[in-house]
């Protein structure tokens, strides 16, 4: 599990200040929350440390794919990964005092655009995965049988209007039912994707939403570390 406990407590900690953040009365707790969110940090930090050489062992890996597009979404996303831990760890030995001359704003820019194109190719992998697994379940001749029932028990305006809409639908959640590893990790990515997002200004947002996504998707990593079922493959 490593650092996603640390994780979960320092996006709760963001969440909790946002939410105080107008409260005169409760400033000493906020002081007392703001130090534990930096605490969290700093060992979120060191346990990334030995996350570089997962990352390129991960992205020597994935080079063996049979898949095309699999081998090249995780290829770089596993790449760029690695790429912002290099980032990472940089800033924490800065933080420590033995790189004081590292410019900070730069390096953590450089690692917010790697996380963000690290979580952009995982997504990509997502929706892949999503538009296979939909392939074969629309070959199913029982699904098929179902969204014939479906349509006609359901003969509204909406769905004479859009039958190929309300069947995609259909299609679409009934594949993400079956397939619960998939559907949990592209929330989390989806989740995880506001947090580069507005460190680089492609969508600003608010520490409030931040802290949210970012106490989300630490919990279902988490969830998916306690059931490996639900840990996606590849």
């Amino acid at each position: 599990m490593n650092s996603l406990p640390f994780r979960a407590t320092q996006y709760a900690c963001a969440l909790l200040k946002y939410l105080l953040r107008n409260k005169a009365a409760r400033k000493e707790l906020v002081k007392k929350i703001h130090i534990l969110e930096s605490n969290m940090s700093a060992g979120r930090k060191l346990f990334r440390l030995g996350n570089t050489v997962s990352a390129i062992d991960a992205t020597k890996r994935t080079l063996h794919l049979s898949d095309p597009m699999l081998r090249f979404c995780l290829t770089v996303a596993n790449l760029n990964r690695a790429l912002y831990f290099i980032c990472d760890n940089a800033l924490w030995v800065r933080s420590i005092g033995l790189l004081p001359d590292l410019n900070k704003d730069r390096w953590s820019l450089h690692a917010s655009r790697y996380y963000f194109v690290s979580l952009v190719m995982n997504l990509t992998r997502d929706v892949y995965k999503i538009y296979n697994i939909m392939e074969r379940r629309a070959r199913d001749k029982r699904f098929q049988q179902k969204t014939n029932e479906h349509l006609n028990d359901n003969r509204d305006v909406a769905c004479v209007l859009v039958p190929k809409l309300d069947a995609f639908l259909l299609l679409l959640c009934e594949s993400l039912r079956a397939n619960p590893a998939v559907l949990l990790d592209t929330v989390k990515n989806l989740c995880d994707l506001f947090i580069p997002m507005d460190k680089l200004g492609i969508y600003r947002t608010n520490a409030g939403v931040v802290g949210f996504c970012g106490l989300m998707s630490s919990l279902l990593g988490i969830l998916s570390v306690l059931k490996p079922s639900l840990r996606i493959k590849p």
